[in-house]
């Protein structure tokens, strides 16, 4: 009995790895979980006193909701147990208000069903909507850690929209954290720079909630997102360094926002996959800026870009390709488009292994072309670019360099990197806070290095000349110390501080 009980159990994880999802995705080794969390930001307003909709008070919550969905690694199930796909489209009913009735959500699903059906026919929708997906609701999570993917969805789009490549990314062992898209102030995204912000917070949110899973392997983080939310990680990765990884679908085609992204903050790997490509003139018609690419200025990033052919912008979303009707494929088929997202998948689940599991494997995947792979011929086009090697100019960056070729080195490191990015400043406040750090560390000659860099900067600052002359004292060089302290009187004769100690040393 117990061998045939073995038996079984190998034919049925056999199966697990045959199957099969939308777009033909092949289900990982893993079973899926699923779970949806009510879940507020409390840190930060959503609703006003007064409705921005209908101007009237708000007497509910009004701290941001984020309805947080999550995929992840479980034991494997039968079919039956599974959820439909319409469980999918049900929380999007609930995507900022909390406390809708059974009978508004049934409502809202009715009018889905309609739409859908409008598109594709009655009866496949709701074929569509009855079909069985790999989740299981609320399964127990496999043991151990698995590495945490957050995706931010298009402008204006719900969470569900990442459950396909959720439930692949699990069954592969990723947890996968989604929330709906919202605007700072209103259920429609803002678009404009304090919206892609607000959604980076966002992704910050959820990069914080994945902490208290305790299936989550959260020092190894990546970011994706489809269209805006594909520019809006890039805001999230820019801020948050617990992100080593970003993924973008055919996002960052907003340039006035691009361009406000600090470069030297951006150095982590980027797999780019984008729609087919359009003519200047086409680009110019639609009043797209082509002089400035991110995807060239982004130097300190390892690029790995992609362009689908057979795509167009909207079918990065499967929740939106799933219900596209026949006059939406022009020059390609449904099947040849479903197939090009199954190779965006695997490019974004070989880019997730490379980076996030330190995987030889997915490198080696991400390296080679589609058609190397196996993907058909043209059907997209490979163009990857290597990181700029050597300083970023970052504070951080300087600081490595710093402890690389010497403090001494500072005043030619910082004019190399300000040079390279004439972003990169450091006030003079800056300067005068870091050289006391380092004095307080017991890095006397360090200190001194950076007061001088601040003296160079900004030679007739009395303050930073008082400061270089605390640390030539702190190092024991009376002499320099006494003509700091005497250059910063002559910048300001109201210095008692300086007085004071010139008195103490003479």
């Amino acid at each position: 009995m117990r061998y045939l009980l073995v038996v079984v159990l190998a034919a049925l994880a056999s199966l697990v790895r045959a199957e099969t999802g939308f777009a033909n995705l092949e289900r990982g080794p893993h079973g899926v979980g699923f779970r949806v969390v009510q879940q507020y930001d409390y840190s930060r307003s959503y609703r006003e006193k007064n409705d921005v909709v209908d101007g009237q008070p708000y007497t509910g919550e009004r701290s941001r909701p984020v309805q947080t969905l999550v995929w992840y690694p479980a034991a494997a199930t039968a079919t039956a147990a599974r959820i439909p796909y319409s469980d999918y489209i049900r929380t999007e009913a609930t995507d900022d208000n909390y406390s809708r009735t059974k009978a508004e959500v049934d409502a809202f699903m009715a009018a889905q069903l309609k739409s859908a059906g409008g598109a594709i026919g009655e009866t496949q929708a709701r074929a569509a909507f009855a079909q069985r997906m790999w989740a299981v609701r609320d399964a127990v999570p496999l043991a151990g850690k698995y590495p945490v993917l957050v995706y931010a969805p298009g402008a204006g789009s719900p969470a569900h929209e990442a459950a396909d490549i959720g439930e692949y990314l699990a069954s592969h062992g990723y947890v996968v954290i989604a929330s709906r898209n919202m605007g700072t102030r209103s259920y429609l995204m803002n678009i404009d720079r304090e919206g892609a912000e607000t959604q980076a917070r966002d992704i910050g949110f959820l990069v914080s909630y994945a902490h208290t899973l305790p299936f989550a392997d959260t020092a190894h983080i990546a970011a994706a997102g489809w269209s805006w939310g594909g520019l809006a990680n890039l805001f999230a990765a820019a801020a948050d360094n617990r992100i080593s990884a970003v993924i973008s679908l055919d996002g960052t085609r907003e340039p006035d926002l691009a361009k406000q992204l600090p470069i030297s903050r951006l150095t982590v790997p980027w797999l780019y996959i984008s729609r087919k490509l359009a003519s200047i003139s086409d680009l110019n018609r639609r009043g797209i800026d082509t002089s400035f690419s991110l995807l060239n200025q982004a130097k300190y990033m390892q690029l790995y870009q992609i362009v689908m052919q057979p795509m167009v912008h909207v079918d990065f979303s499967p929740a939106a390709l799933r219900f596209m009707p026949p006059s939406h494929f022009d020059d390609y088929t449904r099947q040849e488009v479903e197939q090009a997202y199954y190779w965006t998948a695997r490019y974004m689940l070989a880019f997730a292994d490379a980076y996030l599991k330190n995987d030889a494997a997915g490198l080696a995947f991400i390296q080679r072309s589609p058609a190397q792979n196996g993907a058909p011929r043209h059907m997209a086009l490979y163009e990857p670019r290597a990181a700029v090697t050597g300083a970023v100019a970052t504070r951080a960056g300087f600081a490595l360099e710093l402890s690389r070729r010497g403090y001494e080195q500072a005043v030619e490191i910082y004019r190399q990197l300000h040079e390279g990015d004439s972003t990169f400043v450091l006030s003079d406040t800056d300067l005068n806070g870091w050289g006391y750090e380092l004095l307080r560390s017991g890095r006397q000659a360090a200190g001194v290095e950076i007061f001088k860099l601040g003296v160079t900067l900004y030679p007739k600052d009395s303050n930073l000349h008082d400061s270089l002359a605390e640390g030539y004292e702190a190092v024991g060089n009376k002499p320099a110390a006494i003509a700091s302290y005497l250059r910063s009187l002559e910048l300001d004769p109201k210095n008692g501080h300086a007085v004071e100690r010139l008195k103490a040393l003479r």
